[in-house]
């Protein structure tokens, strides 16, 4: 037990240095961390709680994946029978179910076995709906596809999943780091950004669904035609917002036909930019090579007729085209300031919601209350440890300095863990690491009872020392697996600070481990070595 080979030595040294070269970037200036290899640019970033932020619980809207939901379906429906040559009489909507009725002297059973294959359409050419769980019945000519339960909670949780991935990619765009997105129940989100300083417009980024469409005008009928009266059957009202500053102060209407063009999907980039020539502010964007296509062919077949660019239903501009455009990009222009057309074009890039978003709770921690949090717990966390570095030297003497050694060693480890896993430092995380300073604390006091003990019984120091290690490794073994399987069942089951503690604490037993049971030996196997004592100094 105290003997060291020389690769054990070295290893141990080499752990030592390597961790406390991945702690030193959260202490260095910054210029001298720019200075440093890429891979020793680690560091910890702070939490919500240490450097202020915003915390956003987002609801996804179920009842508009429940109505998109409907809405394909019937359009799943209207598809199968006009493939069919099946004349409908009605089709609408009746609860979670699409009802369609046949005209007279239709083939009924040809319509319930064309429903019954819907399932089996999905992905290709007639499905526009996706996976779901439906059941087809039938009242003599009428028939009712109702959505099941199971289905709607389906696609409800993979919006909530598709949601977290589009808020990802929004908020990588404003160039925040480590932002929390974490699904909360069914249908919520929990969004923490540290560091942001504007919430509004973090607000307005995720508020807007962003569903983007290129569609045709109707010409058939003129907008004030189609008020008075009925806009033709595929074509719907649709209203451009004319605004001063913030305030709508006119709305445009147009006969938008119902036929998508193009959709934002088909997008590859879009950037803000401004075109000196109109003095206004532009979003130019770029489709993949599918997009592109659809927009060549349309814009060559519709020249000197209104293409509208649509945004979560909403007319952006209505422009007239002029000649067909062949380079697969265009330009969106709409009265936008220099904010919005970046806000656009962020929008744009990350991606359409498949449902909107709704705040239902807000919280904004300031950052002077985040430089007191840090103050407060930094200062708890610096007293403390001195208090129980005191105490240890004075109750241990030598043995006791080689404690606070392995404890000072321990925590810059721990550190430098946390850093090489990039992890969040929160209030939570730096209690995990007082606590982790008093668990590093009891292995070496009971290291240290267990040789005064050996020593009292009249055994050499030699004996003495490699006895109270021998014995106390097995309790201290246990005690720390047993802890580090409770922070392991915390990280995996708690969220935002309980899940900090817990990393922190399961690093904190790591390291505690190493330095009471190696590292600590190690020093006192260097004291054996170079001054042979003849009793043990304590």
């Amino acid at each position: 037990m105290l003997s060291f080979t020389r690769w054990k030595a070295t290893l141990i040294m080499a752990t030592v240095l390597a961790t406390m070269l991945l702690a030193a970037p959260n202490v260095l200036p910054q210029s001298w961390v720019d200075k440093l290899p890429r891979a020793l640019r680690t560091h910890m970033t702070l939490g919500l709680d240490l450097q202020g932020g915003v915390h956003l619980m987002l609801q996804v809207d179920s009842d508009e994946v429940r109505r998109a939901m409907l809405e394909n379906l019937r359009d799943d429906v209207r598809r199968v029978m006009r493939d069919s040559r099946l004349q409908v009489q009605n089709l609408g909507f009746q609860g979670n179910a699409v009802v369609v009725r046949l005209r007279e002297g239709q083939n009924a059973e040809l319509a319930l076995t064309e429903l019954r294959k819907i399932p089996q359409m999905i992905g290709g050419a007639f499905s526009t709906s996706g996976q779901y769980d439906f059941e087809v019945s039938r009242q003599g000519d009428a028939f009712t596809v109702t959505a099941t339960d199971a289905g709607i909670r389906d696609k409800v949780s993979r919006a909530v999943t598709q949601s977290i991935e589009v808020v990802r990619r929004r908020i990588d765009q404003l160039g925040t780091t480590e932002p929390v997105i974490q699904r909360q129940g069914i249908d919520r989100i929990l969004l923490q950004v540290p560091g942001e300083k504007d919430p509004l417009r973090l607000k307005t980024i995720l508020g807007q669904t962003a569903k983007l469409e290129f569609r045709l005008v109707d010409q058939s009928m003129t907008p004030q035609e189609a008020l008075a009266g009925r806009p033709p059957a595929d074509s719907v009202i649709l209203y451009e917002e004319v605004k001063e500053g913030n305030r709508v102060v006119q709305q445009v209407p147009y006969v938008i036909q119902r036929r998508v063009i193009v959709s934002g999907e088909e997008l590859i980039d879009a950037q803000a930019a401004f075109n000196a020539q109109q003095a206004e502010w532009v979003v130019n964007f770029r489709f993949n090579a599918s997009g592109g296509r659809k927009f060549a062919q349309t814009t060559t077949e519709n020249v000197n007729r209104p293409f509208a660019i649509i945004l979560d239903n909403k007319v952006i501009s209505a422009p007239v085209i002029r000649e067909p455009i062949l380079g697969g990009s265009g330009q969106i222009s709409g009265r936008f300031t220099a904010e919005s057309s970046a806000n656009l074009a962020l929008l744009l890039r990350a991606g359409a919601l498949p449902a909107p978003l709704t705040v239902v709770e807000e919280r904004t921690v300031g950052a002077s209350l985040g430089q007191d949090s840090i103050r407060s717990g930094t200062q708890a966390a610096i007293i403390g440890s001195v208090f129980v570095l005191i105490y240890i030297f004075a109750t241990y003497g030598l043995f006791g300095l080689f404690a606070n050694i392995a404890v000072i060693v321990n925590v810059t480890m721990m550190f430098g863990l946390l850093s090489l896993v990039g992890a969040t430092l929160t209030l939570p995380g730096i209690a995990g690491v007082v606590l982790t300073v008093g668990m590093a604390v009891d292995s070496n006091v009971l290291i240290f009872e267990r040789i005064r003990e050996e020593s009292r019984s009249g055994r050499s120091v030699i004996a003495s020392i490699d006895g109270g290690f021998t014995k106390a490794m097995g309790t201290i073994t246990d005690a720390n697996i047993t802890q580090l399987l409770t922070s392991i069942i915390l990280f995996f089951l708690g969220t935002g600070p309980v899940k900090g503690f817990a990393l922190t604490l399961g690093l904190g037993i790591i390291t505690t481990m190493f330095t009471a049971i190696t590292f600590t030996r190690f020093l006192v196997v260097i004291w054996l070595r170079w001054f042979k004592p003849a009793r043990v100094p304590m």
